[in-house]
Parts: structure tokens; sequence; C-alpha cells
């Protein structure tokens, strides 16, 4: 290696600068491509497209970093990888996000139009693409760009519409009049598990219904009295004894006087409240049902914005809650409410708006669910199931297949798949198709879009050109091999592509499916924008590099936990990276014009580099392991015990001692074990910092254009050698155990003492021996014994380690006057510290008025004083005696 070359590692880790201009090397290089290379096995991982609706958040840097470390590990590794990007069009999101610009310049999509707006919202798609892009960039994402694909395009637009006709002509998607869930503030239909339940303080409603003709009134009570304008029965349980009498007559229904029934129906809990429910089938889905049962008119009382409808006489065009602040003051006027109870209780919130759902009556398109979740569950029992990791969550996801109702699909929005349905304007005969009708002039298509879940859910092999099943990626990359998502989508998205896999491809759309937590701040709060603690990736980038972040990303969780951003630990990484920075750089300094034809490790080695050597392949051997079982957090501790702790802080300070004497022999082998392990070390950590082990790598003597297609590292039997990993150990406990009798006694390293060894047998005279000149570099004794025998002096510090015991007389470390005056000095320091904390613990009124934390905060100082005047005695005490 040229004088040149050696000096262009900058003296600083700068990560900006060697960040800079990394990534477009390697996409212009198509190293992240796939080749199609049939002497390579495929390994397929597809992103979950991130919606296009603004920056990517922590949660996006953390998922994608475990993907590209997975994908960039088995590139090397030898297999031919393809890592898919893509995007998804998120149907209400971004809608929302459009309206919402559209709001702030006085417009909204009415005014223009469906057509002009859906090219305004496709303008948004490209700008946001753009944004996503560039954030993928920062982050070093291995991703074969040449594939990408948006749910939107072409291709996955026919595989949606080749879904919806498959599934409509098997009977499995219908249309029907239901209760829904409704978002008043988007005016569109949501599934069930877009509804998120939160506490909220409300209240019981206590009403008392007239029997018609008779002085009896029969009691109810509800949450939500505005919808009693839409009350048509009156419920009890049939062996009810109180209402037996009843059932079949009717009640005046209050402010509306409109009669409606008492039914009996066996849904009724006798046991709950007065046993008496109010009937309101368009606004309840278990009173729909029971409306079905007993053939029940359905009234409904509100528009889709959530005001009151004509149905709502008097009240019509009121928000549904100002309706139910005027109704309330009404019935108690007339005497019908006469009880108002607090109370906490669930209440529905639309995930996208915030909005409380509305139950509401709303003809919509289902997918029969049973029949997919039936072969869903039977693929988990009987056929190549997919691995849950951790696999506790397998649990949670068939629980929820076993418990799985009708999916409502329908959208009343404009951005999103236009469900591929006509309907005859003159006859309203309903025709679904691929294609539009013949003669389209005579006929109208559904307004409505699918739920965007439903193009989501065909992503693993839609994005592979399904429905062609001679596709070629189709054919070599699916089923793919791992997906990685948070568990907080489980029902949402994994759930929904295996059934829709199994039912149209009859295999799991992937082998594996990784999941994580989710991230929160260091107080474990969830990240948000109500609590202002959230933290942009790409502030933590500009301020510590990618590299860092990604290492503490990757290391800080188990699989399926969450994990908790701390600075100061992204800051702990970047402080890693400068440990490998700098050592690397000072072992390129050392190499002169070494090249990768001069690395021989075929000659005679020094235990240090045996042992570096041993310690590297059993490295490798935990880092593949760890790595292929999602265990980053543990690949990571091994990783980063090596390089900081053996190659930083023992090898290469051991290695100056050849590196800069005279033995030619012995510089040259250092230089190979320097180059070789630099080498192998930098793959094993590229993964996980791509950025600085690329420039490293390429500053080392290498073979090949880039890190990234490099083989992975493996294992070399000849290389490991037990006998110098016990040997090693021993020097390393020798020399830690001076160093902590010299840091007791005060006493530098600089200063030179006296040191006599004891070994237990003549094999160890012999090993030590044979490694003096790490005892007198590390060490730095005046005079060195070492003997099976030696002649141990009357004062002296010791040590014992296996297999020797180690002396240092303390004539020569300390002026014994001057240190029983120091310690004298020190034990009365401590002595009174414990007098102290003693006194302010005996005292009860302190005991028991102060907050616990401080009183435990003054115990364990007591504890920690009494520790060190023990300590302090016992040094006087060996020096006095």
């Amino acid at each position: 290696m040229s004088d040149e070359a050696k000096t262009t590692m900058s003296s600083k880790y700068n990560p900006q600068e060697i960040e800079k201009d990394r990534y477009r090397f390697w996409v212009d290089g198509k190293f992240f491509e796939a080749t199609g290379d049939e002497d390579k096995e495929p390994f397929t991982i597809v992103i979950p497209p991130p919606n296009v609706t603004g920056k990517l958040h922590l949660g996006h840097a953390w998922d994608t970093t475990m993907q590209d470390t997975i994908s960039r590990m088995k590139r090397m590794q030898g297999y031919d990888v393809l890592w898919l990007p893509g995007m998804d069009h998120a149907g209400i999101a971004t809608q929302s996000k459009v309206e919402a610009k559209l709001k702030e310049q006085g417009k909204n999509r009415y005014d223009l139009g469906r057509e002009k707006f859906l090219d305004t919202v496709w303008d948004w798609k490209e700008e946001y693409a753009d944004f996503i892009r560039a954030q993928w960039e920062k982050l070093g994402l291995g991703l074969d760009y040449s594939r990408e694909r948006f749910t939107m395009d072409d291709g996955l637009s026919n595989a949606v519409r080749e879904v919806f006709v498959t599934l409509y002509k098997k009977g499995l998607i219908y249309r029907g009049e239901y209760i829904i869930n409704w978002d008043p503030n988007t005016q569109t239909a949501l599934s069930d598990i877009e509804v998120i339940y939160e506490e909220v303080q409300g209240k019981f409603y206590h009403m008392r219904y007239p029997i018609k003709d008779s002085d009896e009134i029969i009691e109810i009570a509800t949450t939500r009295p505005e919808t009693m304008l839409g009350d048509t029965a009156v419920a009890v349980h049939p062996s009810d004894d109180r209402y037996k009498h009843l059932i079949g007559k009717t009640v005046v229904l209050p402010l509306v006087g409109r009669e409606i029934e008492i039914v009996a129906d066996e849904y009724v809990d006798m046991e709950l409240g007065s046993g008496a429910v109010k009937i309101t089938p368009a606004h309840d889905p278990n009173d729909f049902e029971i409306g079905n049962r007993h053939d029940l008119e359905r009234v409904l009382v509100m528009h889709e914005d959530g005001s009151m409808n004509e149905n709502a006489g008097n009240y019509e065009g009121l928000d549904r809650f100002e309706c139910r602040k005027q109704i309330v003051k009404d019935l108690q006027e007339q005497g019908v409410l006469f009880n108002i109870e607090e109370r906490v209780h669930q209440v529905g919130h639309s995930e996208r708006s915030g909005a409380v759902v509305e139950p509401y009556l709303s003809t919509q398109w289902f997918v029969n669910m049973q029949p997919l979740a039936d072969e869903a569950i039977e693929l988990q029992q009987r056929g190549k199931k997919v691995n849950f990791v951790p696999d506790r969550f397998e649990r949670t996801y068939l629980h929820w297949m076993e418990n799985i109702r009708d999916w409502c699909i329908s959208r009343q929005l404009w951005w999103g798949h236009r469900i591929p349905a006509w309907y005859h304007k003159e006859t309203n005969e309903l025709y679904v198709g691929k294609e539009a009708p013949e003669d389209p002039e005579n006929w109208e298509q559904d307004n409505d879009v699918l739920d965007t879940w439903f193009s989501s859910a065909l992503w693993p092999f839609s994005t592979m050109g399904w429905p062609d099943l001679n596709a070629e990626d189709f054919k070599r990359h699916f089923p793919t091999d791992v997906l990685v998502t948070g568990y907080d989508i489980i029902f949402f998205w994994v759930a929904r592509m295996i059934f829709q896999s199994k039912e149209f491809t009859d295999q799991r759309p992937f082998k594996d499916v990784l999941i994580h937590g989710l991230i929160r701040d260091a107080d474990g709060r969830k990240m948000s924008k109500s609590l202002g603690n959230g933290v942009d990736p790409m502030d933590v980038i500009e301020q510590y590099g990618a590299d860092s972040l990604r290492y503490f990303l990757l290391t800080g969780s188990t699989p399926g936990q969450d994990l908790r951003f701390h600075w100061e630990k992204v800051e702990a990484t970047w402080n890693f990276a400068n440990k490998v920075w700098n050592a690397s750089r000072f072992s390129l300094m050392n190499m002169e014009d070494f090249t990768y034809e001069d690395i021989d490790l075929s000659g005679e080695k020094s235990l240090a580099d045996k042992w570096i050597l041993t310690r590297l392949n059993e490295t490798i051997e935990q880092v593949t392991k760890n790595t292929n079982k999602y265990e980053f957090g543990e690949a990571g501790r091994h990783l980063y015990n090596f390089i900081w702790d053996e190659l930083c802080d023992w090898y290469i300070e051991m290695a100056k001692l050849p590196l800069y004497g005279d033995n030619e022999s012995e510089k040259r082998m250092t230089q190979s074990v320097l180059a070789y392990v630099l080498d192998q070390t930098m793959r094993m950590l590229h993964p996980y910092m791509p950025f600085i082990t690329e420039e490293i790598w390429q500053q080392l003597p290498h073979q090949g254009a880039s890190i990234t297609v490099a083989p992975w590292p493996e294992a070399k039997p000849e290389f490991h050698n037990e006998t110098a990993s016990k040997e090693m150990k021993r020097l390393v406990s020798i020399i830690k155990s001076i160093r902590n009798i010299r840091a007791e006694v005060d006493t530098p390293m600089s200063k030179q003492i006296k040191l006599l060894i004891q070994a237990e047998d003549e094999a160890t005279v012999s090993e030590l021996e044979n490694n003096r000149n790490y005892l007198e570099r590390f060490c730095n004794p005046s005079e060195l014994t070492i003997s099976t025998n030696v002649d141990v002096p009357e004062k002296a510090m010791s040590a014992v380690i296996t297999g020797a015991e180690l002396f240092l007389p303390l004539a020569g470390l300390i002026d014994f006057d001057k240190e029983i005056k120091r310690l004298e000095k020190e034990l009365d320091k401590w002595t009174k510290e414990v007098q102290r904390v003693q006194k302010k613990l005996s005292n009860e009124g302190f005991v028991s008025k102060a907050p616990q934390t401080v009183v435990d905060e003054e115990k364990q100082k007591e504890q920690d004083y009494l520790e060190k005047q023990a300590k302090v005695k016992a040094r006087l005490n060996e020096l006095n005696s």
C-alpha cells in the first residue's frame, strides 16, 4: 500500500464526510440489484411500504435497518438478494393531507372534481416519494430500485382487480346493508381494526318509557340518548318474569310519540340494569342483529357528517353531540330522564382522524372472512407455516383469525383503487369485472374505493408480477424469506397477507415474520406530536451519522420488545465507531507498502497473533449465528466486545511491540494478522455499520469492488488455538491485577516496580517466560521473577490468578509513613460521613416524613460509606502490621 493511500483516512472520524457520496457509489455500481444468477440461491425481502404522507419516523428507520442488515449479510453469504422497495398510496391518510392543503387555499375536492383532484394527489405522491427515497439514501438502505413498486401502479392495480373479481365470483365478496364503523370527519367507513378504543369519562342516562294505554313504565338506560330518535323496539329476555306480561305491547317513544313494540330476545341480559334495552337497528351492531330477527324497521337519524337528519324531527341539523345535550334537557323537563350516572366506558375513535366513531347503517362491500381465515389457520397447523419471531406472536395472530369478523372493504374516498363494480343506469343491474362493461355509457361505476389494506395484503406477490404465474420474479422470488414489521399491525397487514397469499398462490407469503415493538422516548412513553417527544431520524444522522443510529437501533432491543430512545446511547455508538476508525487508521499507518498479496498467515505467530485469530473465529461464529436468528443485540454485543476490548485494547497494543521492533519477520506477520483480522471484522460489522466499514475496507489491502459483495467471513479451523486462549487469559489476568494493585496504592504505570510471580508448576513458568516481553511491556517491572518458589517478602501486595500468585513488595510501591497518614485522614472522613447519615436515619421525624425515595437514598449512602470505611480500616491494619 502506497504512502498516499495510507494517508487518505482523515485523522478524525467524521461520519458526514464518509457517508456523503458512498450511497451513490453503491447504487451506480448496481451492488443492490438482484442478478437472477441461477447458481445462487435467491433470498427475498419486500419492504413494508411506507405511506406517501410525509417523513419517515424512527420506527421506519428501525424497521428498515433490520431488513438492510439481513439483506446485506445474505448478499455477502452468496445469495442472490432481492430487497424490493415500494410505497403505499395510503387512501384515507393521503387524501386527508391533500384535502387539508386544499383547505388552506380555500378549496375542496368538489371544487376540483374527481379527475383533477386525483391529479393533485398524484403530484403529492411524486413529491413525497422523492422525499422518502432521499431518507432511504441517508439510512444507507440496500434497495433494488430497478424493481420499485407502488400500490397503485398498473401491475398492482391489475392484481387488485383480479383478486376482487375472483373473490366476488366465489361468493366471498358481497354488498349489503350493515352497521359499520363510520368516521364522520373523513365521512368514510372503517374496518374494525381501524377503530381505537379509549377509556372516556361518560354518562349513563336512565329513562322511563311509558306503556301505551297503561300506567306502567319500562326503564331503559343508554350512553347515547340522541339515538333514541331511531328506536324501533324495546327488548326484554323471554324468561324475565318482570316483563312477560308486557311482551307484544307497545311503548310510546318520548319526544317522538311513535309507538314501538316490546319484543322478547335471548340476547338481553336479565341481570344487567333493568333487564330492558332500547333497540336502535340503524345505530348499533347488536340492535341491528336483534332488528333482523324481529323484522324491525331501521330508522337512520343522522347524516354522514354526524349531524341529525330529517328523521330527527325538531333536532334536524344539530351536531350529534349538540343534539345529545338538547335531548337530555328536554327529557329532564318532561320527567322521562330520572337519573344520570357518571361512568367510565370504552369509546371507539377513528385511527385516522381521531373522531368518535359512529355505528352507522350503510350499504358497503364486505369480504366473507370465515372461509379465508379457516384456510390460513390450517396453513399454520398442517402446511408450510409462517414462522413468527418471537413465536408468542403466533398465538396473537391465531386468536384474531379464530374470532374473525367480515371485513368492510369499501371506503368513501376518491384516492385509491376504485371498486370494479358498475350499476346499469336504467335497470340498476350490478356488473363486476376487471374491465368496464362493453357499453360504458349505460353504466355508472361505484364511486367508492377499496380499503388501503386490500392492496397491501397482496404486496408480497403482486410486486413480483402476479397474476402472471410465469413472471420471472414471481417464479424465482416468491414466497419471500422474511418480513420485518411491528406488532401493532399484525392484524392490519400480516394476517391479511397470509390469508390472501394462501387463497391466491396456495403458499405462505414469507417463511419468517420478524416482529419488533415500538420506539418510545427515554421515559417509556409512545412518541407522538401531542407530547412533542418525537425524534426525527434525519436529525440523529445529521449529528451522529447513519452508522451510529443504525447500530443503536439494531442492538438496543430484543425481538418483539419496545425500544427506548436515548441520545446518550446514540453518542455511545458514535464513540464505538470512532474507536473502530482510530484503530483502523493506526493499523494502516503501520502497514507501509503492504498489499493484499502480502498477507501470509502461514509463518510463526506470537501468542497475541494466535489468540486474536482464535477470538476472531469465535466472534464470526457468534455473530453469524445470532444475526441469522435475528438476535441483533446479542450479535452486536459480541462484535462490540471483540472490537473494543480485545482487538483495540489488547491486540493492537501488543502489536506495537513487533511493529516498532527490529525483527522483520515478526513485523510482517503482525501486519498480515492485522490486515486479515481488520478485513474480516469490517465484513462482520458491515451489515450493521455499512458506511464506515466500506470506507475502511477500501483503504485496507483487499480484493473486490465493494465490501457489499465481499464474501461473509467463515471461521477457519486452522486458526483455532485453545492453548493460546488459555495462555492469553492468564496473561491478561496478570496485567489487570498489576494495574489494579497500582491503582489501589496510587502508583502510576510509569513508575517501575518489583514483580514476583510464583507459578504452580514448571509448565506455567515456561509459558510465562515465553511471554516475558508482554509482562515487561504492560507491567513495567524494575525486576521480574518467575519461579515455582519465589522468596516472598513480609510486606507485599498480592493477587491470586489461575495457576499463579503475584507479589509486589510494598517497599517499592509506597512511602509507609506517608500512606498511613493519608489513610488515617481518609478514615476520619468516612467515619464522619457514617455518623452523619446514621444520625439522620435514626431521626424518627425524618424517616416518617421524608419521601421513601429520599430515605432509600440515605440508606444507600450509609451502605456505601460503611464499605469505604471498612476498606480503609483493612488497608491501615495491613500497613500497621
